[in-house]
């Protein structure tokens, strides 16, 4: 009977053990999950900064050349309904992983960006406004922030190709599964960036 009860006693020590390294494991990949997903929070929060940074420098811009350029009116007003557009499209760190959301602000974004190139093309046709140093105060704000708005979205894309590895990977993919992390979205290149642009002379 006593080689009964220390086989049994056994069994339960091991069965034990084994719960506590499963439920510790567990807790392990959930903490890692969790981390990652809060790096991908952390980036999309500093894309955002520099999306507000250029929101922001629009308003200062548009109003400088159009001082200088009064009759480019169809330039100003895509220039203010895109960035318009861009204040009515909000996506936040929680609808990362919806595709729609995330490329409806994608989209709002490239919008805004081509209206501000066809702002800076306008202005070439304009000497005066060339020697203008609040507008090139200006461009020069809006070019730096449009590199840093490029360097954050890589930036969130290495953060969220490790996010979504992770949560791909067996025997994460269980937990993963099971707490609700989901995949996030990558920004992709505007339609026709493939594209090589015709140059003419």
């Amino acid at each position: 009977m006593k080689k009964g009860w220390i086989i049994a006693l056994v069994v339960i020590a091991v069965i034990v053990v084994l719960g506590f390294a499963i439920v510790g494991w567990g807790v392990g990949v959930y903490n890692k999950l969790v981390g990652l997903n809060e790096g991908v929070s952390q980036a999309w929060s500093q894309v955002e900064n520099q999306y507000q940074r250029r929101y922001d420098l629009i308003p200062n811009l548009v109003e400088t050349v159009k001082g200088v350029a009064e009759f480019e009116k169809g330039t100003f007003t895509a220039v203010t309904e895109a960035r318009a557009k861009v204040g009515q499209v909000r996506l936040s760190a929680d609808q990362l992983g919806d595709p729609q959301a995330f490329q409806q602000f994608q989209q709002a974004q490239d919008g805004l960006s081509s209206a501000l190139s066809r702002l800076l093309v306008v202005s070439e046709n304009y000497p005066q406004l060339k020697a203008n140093e609040n507008f090139l105060q200006l461009q020069a704000q809006l070019e730096g922030t449009e590199n840093r708005i490029s360097v954050e979205r890589m930036k969130f894309n290495q953060v969220v190709q490790d996010y979504n590895t992770q949560i791909k990977r067996f025997p994460a993919a269980i937990i993963a599964g099971i707490t609700g992390f989901s995949e996030k979205q990558y920004f992709k290149a505007a339609e026709g960036a493939q594209q090589t642009p015709k140059v003419q002379f």
